[in-house]
């Protein structure tokens, strides 16, 4: 390798300028931007269910259909604001084209709501019949929802990425620099998801209030003015961030080395790695941090980097879709080997998703009274989740960690591995906690003889339910923000929003599976008790929670199955002080707790 003087002072004064970006003078910014987003998001959907019904005059199903709908489109969209964001437009453009279409739609609900047109007229059945919105109406409710979807995937997959990204270009190959830029990731791992929880917090208490009391404009109206703010706010520090550059579409990436695979699915892999096919400078937008490094498994794709003849052009470029680098080839195994340990996640959205409806209908059955006047929404009771998990965050850093680093010696005391298993254990706690709870109030609608009279407010207080919602909180502040921090950290560096997008979909087809479960139930009890029937003091709610428990700690048995045959990705980095390479763990966490290397298996000790 020759290299000038003047290539070189230029190099490491560009080098400079990229450390002088980021970092956590830009976090301020970030989630600031963060909690406008977060606030006017779970602002804008927390009550919505109401104003479909009771403004828009929906049926219930057809409105509970709506939503429905809306929150799985925008579980789906961000695998498509990932593509783009990965492919050509960059995280932070993908965040403001996002913001701006959530925008636009968040401008739609204010106008039907400030509008008299724009909504049916008011009633008061049975005195004054309810009229159904109208085509007109309902197209303007349907293209906000639209937008609003489209927003949320391009914000969702790239906020997270991008605040991490920040953090890239600050460490050195190895060493105690790159320790320190991994901790400080951590930490900002855990202040993300803290920003997320108040944010969430602040709105499930004042914009529910102000949309029940003051008025649907003032309740759409100040969610849209967070949003314009975070945008704003987000534009601001433009010239402070680390913009990642587009590495081109990791789809057609990973298509090309399974195509290339397949056509020389007979010949044979060499026993020397270094015989497969290598191009620094054709991965180099697609390895800024250093490419990866061959791996043990999932060794049919190696075939994708034998070079046959008529692979190379006589230009010496290569055909794709016959030849990939080992780069590409183990950027395709990262991703196939992360999915299992991925899909364990799916489960514990399954089991968080009965808070919402089953918890619900049994908060209406309790006695919900604070003071004499004044009862609790069964709806509110999420609050008591939200604010455990930002307890729990809050202490993590400053009270759990410590503790933890005297027993492991990790500087991050227990690793992501360890923090998702902490967590779906945690879970499992939580929905046995629930079948408890609902067999106590069974047993005391039971006790003063109100089991056929399901609209009747069996004595047992509401506050009851509160343990399960709070271990539910604490087990999310260590599950998800682990899974979160594992997408980003394993997957390549060029496909970073797509994973962080998957965190999503195992969200969406959490909330699916939970219904598939519920039917499933529902009719294989049917005529055998019927655990899921609309009185629920004679149905039995309490064996469905003791289902869903069983199948959570199968469910961690597969995850620890999956965790034990897992690989780490390693990387090959630049030694700045000189014209060769160093392998290095790409990982920023360690699988054991030792620190070992990237392709041994090995325990949570």
């Amino acid at each position: 390798m020759v290299t000038t003087a003047a290539a070189v002072r230029s190099d490491g004064d560009g080098e400079q300028k990229k450390r002088e970006k980021g970092g956590f003078k830009t976090m301020p910014l970030i989630l600031a931007s963060e909690i406008c987003d977060r606030f006017s998001m779970a602002g804008f959907g927390a009550n919505l269910i109401t104003y479909l019904t009771q403004q828009l005059h929906l049926p219930l199903v057809e409105a509970s259909n709506t939503l429905t709908n809306f929150s799985g489109t925008s579980s789906l969209t961000p695998i498509l604001g990932a593509l783009a964001a990965d492919s050509f437009a960059g995280r932070f453009w993908t965040i403001i084209a996002g913001s701006v279409f959530y925008q636009i739609g968040m401008i739609g609900l204010v106008v039907s709501a400030l509008i008299r047109s724009l909504r049916p007229p008011p009633c008061t059945p049975p005195a004054t019949p309810c009229q159904r919105a109208s085509g007109l109406q309902l197209a303007v409710l349907y293209l906000s929802l639209l937008c609003t979807s489209l927003g949320s995937g391009g914000i969702r997959p790239c906020v997270v990425a991008f605040g991490a990204d920040q953090f890239e270009h600050q460490k050195q190959p190895g060493g105690a620099e790159a320790a320190a830029v991994a901790e400080r990731k951590r930490r900002y791992f855990n202040l993300y998801f803290f920003t997320m929880g108040f944010a969430v917090l602040l709105a499930l208490t004042v914009v529910v209030y102000i949309q029940e009391n003051v008025g649907w404009g003032w309740g759409f109206g100040i969610p849209a003015i967070g949003m314009f703010v975070s945008i704003v706010v987000f534009l601001i520090g433009y010239p402070l961030y680390v913009l990642l550059k587009p590495g081109g579409s990791p789809f057609t990436r990973l298509a090309q080395v399974v195509v290339a695979a397949f056509k020389k699915r007979n010949a044979a892999v060499p026993e020397d790695p270094g015989m497969l096919y290598q191009d620094k400078e054709l991965d180099a937008l697609i390895s800024t941090n250093g490419r990866l490094l061959h791996t043990n498994q999932l060794t049919f794709f190696d075939r994708a980097a034998i070079v046959t003849p008529g692979d190379i052009s006589g230009s010496g470029q290569p055909n794709l879709w016959r030849l990939s680098t080992v780069h590409r080839v183990e950027e395709l195994k990262s991703i196939v080997r992360l999915l299992p340990i991925w899909s364990a996640g799916i489960m514990l959205a399954t089991a968080g998703s009965h808070n919402y409806t089953f918890t619900i209908m049994q908060a209406r059955t309790m006695d919900r009274r604070i003071t004499g006047h004044f009862e609790i929404p069964p709806a509110t009771l999420s609050i008591f989740s939200t604010t455990a998990m930002l307890f729990t965050l809050a202490l993590y850093d400053r009270a759990f960690v410590p503790l933890a680093r005297r027993v492991t010696g990790l500087p991050s005391g227990i690793t992501i591995f360890q923090r998702m298993a902490i967590g779906l254990a945690i879970s499992v706690v939580s929905v046995g906690a629930a079948a408890l709870v609902e067999t106590k109030r069974r047993g005391t609608a039971a006790e003063h003889g109100l089991v056929d009279n399901p609209a009747a407010v069996v004595p047992i207080s509401v506050f009851w339910l509160v343990p399960q919602f709070a271990i539910h909180g604490i087990g999310d502040a260590f599950s998800s923000v682990g899974m979160m921090e594992f997408l980003y950290d394993q997957a390549p560096e060029s496909m970073r929003s797509s994973a962080v997008a998957l965190f999503w979909l195992a969200a969406a087809l959490g909330n699916y599976m939970g219904t598939v479960l519920v039917t499933v139930v529902q009719r294989a009890t049917r005529g055998h008790g019927d655990w899921l029937q609309d009185n629920i003091n004679r149905g039995r709610i309490d064996n469905y929670y003791w289902l869903v428990t069983c199948i959570m700690v199968l469910n961690l048995g597969y995850y620890l199955v999956c965790f034990h045959f897992y690989t780490m990705k390693p990387v090959e980095v630049a030694d700045e002080q000189g014209d060769h390479d160093k392998e290095f763990e790409l990982s920023s966490v360690r699988k054991n707790g030792n620190g070992g290397g990237g392709a041994a298996a090995g325990g949570f000790v």
